[in-house]
């Protein structure tokens, strides 16, 4: 089990800290997922436990992640178990193992948020003081909100359960509100932790900008234009954020943290990240059970196209291609949640969409000078949002979003010939459905 490193002596809110400092901390399973909150201290641990399960194996560990790696078209799975290759064929039964194991993570990290939302504010002590208070709740808020963005996302309309819970059966007979109810509740969320956060920058943490990045994609998904570009441009105008150069300076020699991270998570050599295992060959002491097929590398070693990303991909002694993203030893790789090369992307899709050719093909090509690569020339909204969606493609290859994003634009029977739109949604895992027959699997399924 994985606990995050990253909640330190608690009122620091800055990423300038020494990383010894995240090793502070009590491991996951010591942590309940309604963790009793009296004091300071127990606050601390209870906040603790919700960045916790946002970085476990299950969820923005690993298998979350697969979810969105598999079921684009970048990546190849090069083992034999036939539900890891249901994604990769684009239809997964609901008995599958692993949408089954990000459910339960994902309702895990909500159960602990709304665990420290409720019970954190009632607390008398000292030491506990209103700006502290709220920034932990604040805290909290933004992870639920990012839960519910990523269920509904996967999986359309979800139970909302905004209360703690001892056991999952006091969820039993909550039925599925709508995706759109869903979307209403994240903006809610960030709505509501945006001022009760500072407005610091913390790469590991959620501050008001964290929000920011948040509110970017999800105004992104929902279409609303103006909002995106508006949120968008406020991280882009920070200077605390940037497109580094070369492109592999955010995540190469070590690297953590950088002005290119908006929000990473951060692992440990006691606390370690699996997506190392699941990316690098065995003679690194790897499985590379997820590799990068052939039509991404050639992407990615065209000089014009590629550029500086052609260092995401490595050969290994058996001269097969491998992801280079997650390669530390130990696992210590973060998981990238939030860069600005995402943010420059999504403000250039939304300007597409306003019919800002012009500001939206800058955003585009800060994105490519960075790359190295020559700046591109549309001239027409369709042009434009086909090129961002390229170049989305390639800047993101081995992380999750190339899925998310073929689906939330309409184009994955053109793109991945998902003709049964049934399909662009996973199903409801049938554990939670013989559990709770409130429960409604999703059509098709």
């Amino acid at each position: 089990m994985r606990a995050l490193k990253y909640i330190l002596s608690i009122g620091l809110l800055t990423s300038s800290v020494s990383c010894n400092k995240f090793l502070d901390v009590k491991p996951l399973e010591s942590i309940s997922d309604t963790q009793t909150i009296f004091d300071k201290s127990s606050a601390e641990t209870a906040l603790r436990g919700v960045y916790s399960a946002l970085s476990n194996g299950s969820y923005y560990g690993t298998t979350f992640q697969s979810i969105g790696y598999l079921t684009g078209d970048n990546i190849q799975w090069t083992g034999s178990q036939s539900q890891v290759q249901e994604f990769i064929n684009k239809k997964v039964n609901a008995d599958n193992s692993t949408i089954g194991g990000a459910w339960t993570a994902i309702y895990r990290t909500i159960n602990r948020a709304n665990n420290v939302i409720a019970k954190v504010p009632t607390v008398t002590d000292p030491l506990l003081t209103d700006a502290l208070k709220n920034q932990y709740v604040g805290e909290a808020y933004f992870i639920r909100a990012l839960a519910y963005f990523d269920l509904a996302r996967t999986w359309g309309g979800v139970p909302l359960i905004t209360k703690p819970t001892a056991n999952p059966t006091e969820n039993s007979g909550i039925s599925r509100s709508s995706q759109a109810e869903t979307y209403t509740l994240v903006l809610k969320d960030l709505e509501t932790a945006e001022p009760l956060l500072p407005a610091t920058t913390d790469r590991y943490r959620a501050t008001r900008k964290t929000v920011w990045a948040l509110r970017a994609r999800l105004h992104l998904y929902l279409k609303e234009w103006a909002k995106a570009e508006e949120y968008a441009s406020k991280l882009i105008s920070d200077t605390n954020y940037k497109l580094l150069k070369p492109y592999n300076s955010f995540f190469a020699n070590d690297a953590r943290g950088t002005q290119e991270s908006v929000f990473e998570i951060f692992y440990s050599s006691n606390e370690t990240n699996t997506h190392r295992g699941q990316w690098q060959p065995q003679t690194n002491g790897g499985t590379r059970q997820w590799a990068p097929n052939d039509a991404i590398v050639a992407l990615l070693n065209d000089p014009k196209i590629g550029g500086g990303r052609s260092t995401l991909v490595a050969k290994d002694n058996q001269n097969r291609w491998y992801g280079n993203l997650y390669y530390r030893t130990p696992a210590t790789d973060p998981t990238y949640v939030f860069r600005i090369a995402e943010i420059y992307l999504i403000r250039a899709e939304a300007r597409a969409n306003l019919d800002k050719i012009s500001d939206g093909l800058a955003d585009l090509n800060a994105v490519r000078d960075r790359a190295g690569i020559a700046a591109a020339n549309a001239t027409a909204k369709d042009e434009l949002l086909l090129a961002v969606e390229n170049e989305r493609r390639v800047e993101f290859a081995l992380e999750p979003h190339r899925w998310f994003d073929v689906v939330r634009t309409g184009r994955a029977a053109q793109v991945f010939n998902v003709t049964d739109a049934n399909r662009l949604l996973l199903p409801i895992p049938v554990t939670e459905l013989l559990i709770d027959k409130a429960l409604v699997q999703n059509p098709g399924y």
